[in-house]
């Protein structure tokens, strides 16, 4: 009697146990079909990115190019999706995922023929976050590096040009934070922090528009100091190169008004640095 007992109960629970079993291997199933219906077709996925993107629905577009990147790894349109998205989160402003995903396409296809124009993604995004010169200047060192980069590694591409001409802007704009820090410590009657500065723009940023000013205001500075040598060759360099400027006016004004005249001295550095002007 106890014996029949133990084999129902036996029976019993190995019943249910396939029911559970069944029960699971269904709702598994369920969601694997669930998981395969919502797969697509890479070229389709890739069509519809480009769709939105023309249309300038970046961020879906970015979405689409992710699925494809997601869902065929390893196809020749994921390949094409991780550059495009990277453009598209680019162009809606989501400025660190298209760093993102541009230098992970460039470190995994050095050599692929969209790799410059990856490279100039990162440029370009960074370049966009350009901040006030009165700010700090992180994003427009990494934009010019970037840039660089991109010249460097790829100098047949077609987006040299334009990395150069953006390279310029942020070399002003480097330029542009020393004077504003050199005029800041020259108004405190700080010399030494505002020579430093005025320098910088000199021998670093010779053909930025702010040279011009930084020579004047060496002839400020240093006659402030009483080194009117120095100021009478920043003096000079200035009016070499800058005949017509405005600067020069007002520094050869400066100078008369302490009874001596521009002279250039060779073996000053301000006469070294100016061979390189225009380079």
């Amino acid at each position: 009697m106890r014996t029949s007992r133990n084999l129902v109960r036996v029976a019993t629970v190995a019943a249910c146990a396939g029911l559970i079993g069944a029960c699971a291997s269904k709702d598994k199933g369920v969601d694997l079909q669930a998981y395969v219906d919502t797969i697509e077709p890479a070229d389709v996925l890739y069509n519809q990115a480009l769709a939105n993107m023309n249309n300038g629905k970046y961020r879906e577009a970015a979405r689409k190019f992710e699925a494809v990147d997601r869902q065929h790894p390893y196809s020749e349109f994921a390949r094409k999706a991780n550059v495009m998205g990277a453009f598209s989160s680019y162009k809606m402003g989501a400025y660190d995922d298209a760093v993102q995903a541009a230098r992970r396409f460039v470190n995994l296809y050095p050599t692929d023929e969209d790799a410059a124009y990856a490279q100039y993604i990162i440029g370009l995004s960074y370049f966009a976050q350009m901040p006030e010169v009165t700010r700090d200047q992180r994003d427009t060192v990494l934009a010019m590096q970037n840039f660089n980069e991109l010249i460097e590694r790829y100098p047949d591409s077609i987006y040299v040009e334009d990395a150069k001409e953006k390279m310029r802007a942020a070399r002003d704009q480097l330029a542009g934070k020393e004077m504003q820090i050199g005029r800041y410590y020259l108004e405190r009657r700080e010399y030494p922090g505002a020579v430093n500065r005025f320098r910088t723009v000199v021998e670093d940023y010779s053909n930025t528009r702010h040279v011009e000013e930084a020579l004047a205001r060496l002839v400020e500075t240093y006659l402030s100091m009483g080194l009117v040598s120095e100021a009478q060759t920043a003096a000079a360099v200035l009016g070499h190169n800058f005949p017509d400027s405005q600067w020069y006016s007002d520094s050869y004004a400066l100078l008369q008004s302490g009874g001596v005249e521009p002279r250039e001295n060779t073996n000053s550095w301000i006469s070294r640095a100016s061979k390189i002007f225009g380079s």
